[in-house]
């Protein structure tokens, strides 16, 4: 196909629509919660801590079973995989709805992180199965993708501020019941089965996927195991680390829970690397971040993330404990997001496709840290309306840096790997968001004014810092974005490729 007149089919509009359902309820749910966060602790008789936790749980699980779940796509179908996740999260999200006490609701937010894990990497190695064969196209698509997501990320404080005013908290779980059973109808009849493989493995979808794709690549991927040793350590890593931040404000660094979680925390990750490095089915090989792409992009979605998920998070307490406003005042005091991501997100296709993906990348960390830097002088007594601006270049930032960043991590990685490569990068990405809410949530503390505003202020300057960060990574990144190449291609344009991208 020729790139410069490639356009969507019928076909692949209805791919695209069908994996961004699932992109859809996994990030709705990231932020839709925090507008709720007040009610559920009052209806509930939860802390501070245990807010948290209700926004954690569901993160956490999010981010270290992604790993697996990338695999697991990679070797079970990623179509497969992506249905059962969509089934899961709806279940868990009745759970959460009906949840009687909070140590119930975290743990029902719990295993609808595993349901999100499992549609997530997969939704995006589908999309690149389906355009994976043009850059340009596929910088459209990921554009696309990724703007269904982010708005819903900006919606959830909107559309749960108007649930919780019009049914309640439990309406913001229950809401995904609809739309989940809407994605796995369109997962059954508009995603294509993978033709089998001799072995039985699921191999390359016929038709114009574009994965590059053989029989044998997929009978290698059937042949990787599961790899449970280092699963098992990410979870205790990440989950002991982040326990650390939550319990650091109210406990102080030397009580033995949170002293022993950090030093939990990095024995487990220590392990983690080593336990890789060696076993024969790594669940995050590391030779992929072998290319400074890959690696540079990762640490960019990291900073993005930490940034994002922590400041709502903080955002949601200010609005409703230090202005007072109600939940749905709260849910439109955050739409001026919703616009700034619509508009950069379905921009970035075409901005990627003139430029590559380093300049809306280094663009958008700076758009976006100077929307933070704004957000730096909000106090207690500022009007409303200084709140628009930062709102409105924050998403505008990260709407335009998040698919150049998808995009590059997608085009520096083998096909084969495409669910593991975007559950590496997704994995990181909420992983930080989970870091985000535990420590911008200590910061601020939670209870009033006096300890939130100056939390909030301290949050905001290190999210400057982490997108001059992220700005500087994206330096680093291979500017030009490359449609995935056929297997003997790879192997003949290896060496060459490895100079370029180092």
């Amino acid at each position: 196909m020729n790139s410069s007149t490639a356009s969507f089919s019928p076909k692949l509009g209805r791919v695209l629509a069908t994996v961004s359902v699932g992109f859809v309820v996994t990030q709705l749910d990231v932020t839709i919660v925090n507008i709720a966060l007040p009610r559920i602790g009052w209806d509930l008789h939860a802390n501070v801590a245990g807010l948290q936790w209700v926004v954690d749980a569901y993160t956490l699980a999010f981010a270290v079973l992604m790993l697996s779940a990338g695999s697991l796509g990679d070797r079970f179908g990623a179509r497969r995989i992506y249905a059962a996740g969509i089934v899961l999260f709806a279940l868990a999200s009745l759970a959460c709805g009906l949840a009687l006490d909070a140590r119930m609701l975290v743990a029902a937010r719990a295993v609808q992180g595993i349901g999100a894990a499992a549609m997530l990497p997969t939704s995006l190695a589908l999309l690149n199965q389906s355009f994976g064969h043009d850059p340009k196209l596929r910088a459209r698509a990921v554009g696309l993708w990724t703007a269904s997501g982010a708005i819903s990320i900006a919606a959830g404080p909107v559309a749960g501020g108007l649930l919780i005013a019009a049914f309640g908290w439990r309406s913001i779980f229950l809401v995904n019941l609809p739309i989940c059973a809407a994605g796995l109808l369109a997962t059954l009849l508009w995603i294509a089965r993978p033709q089998a493989s001799p072995s039985g493995a699921p191999a390359a979808v016929s038709g114009n996927t574009g994965t590059g794709t053989s029989a044998g690549t997929a009978t290698d991927t059937a042949r990787r195991g599961i790899d449970l040793g280092g699963q098992c350590l990410a979870i205790v890593a990440l989950t002991a680390f982040v326990a650390a931040v939550i319990e650091w404000r109210p406990l102080g660094l030397a009580h033995p829970v949170v002293a022993g979680g950090f030093v939990v925390a990095l024995l487990a990750a220590g392990a983690f690397v080593f336990v890789e490095a060696r076993v024969a089915s790594p669940m995050v090989p590391l030779s992929l971040f072998g290319t400074r792409t890959f690696s540079a992009a990762v640490l960019f979605g990291i900073c993005v993330n930490l940034t994002y998920y922590g400041m709502v998070f903080v955002l949601s307490l200010y609005l409703q404990r230090v202005r007072g406003y109600t939940p749905f005042q709260a849910g439109l005091a955050f739409l001026p997001l919703t616009g700034g991501f619509l508009i950069s997100n379905v921009a970035s296709g075409w901005v990627i496709g003139r430029f590559g993906v380093r300049v809306p990348m280094i663009f958008g960390a700076i758009t976006a840290g100077l929307g933070y830097g704004l957000l730096h002088l909000v106090d207690a007594g500022t009007p409303l309306i200084g709140l628009l601006l930062p709102f409105l270049l924050i998403p505008s930032g990260m709407g335009l840096a998040v698919p150049a960043m998808t995009t590059a991590v997608l085009a520096s990685t083998e096909a084969k790997r495409a669910s593991t490569a975007s559950a590496v990068l997704n994995t990181a990405r909420q992983a930080g968001g989970a870091v985000g809410v535990a420590a911008f949530g200590a910061l601020a503390g939670g209870a009033a004014a006096a300890q939130i505003v100056p939390g909030m202020q301290m949050a905001t300057a290190i999210s400057v810092a982490l997108l001059a960060l992220g700005g500087m990574l994206a330096c680093f990144v291979h500017p030009e974005p490359h449609a995935t190449k056929p297997a003997h291609a790879r192997r003949e344009r290896a060496t060459g490729r490895r100079t370029s991208d180092r």
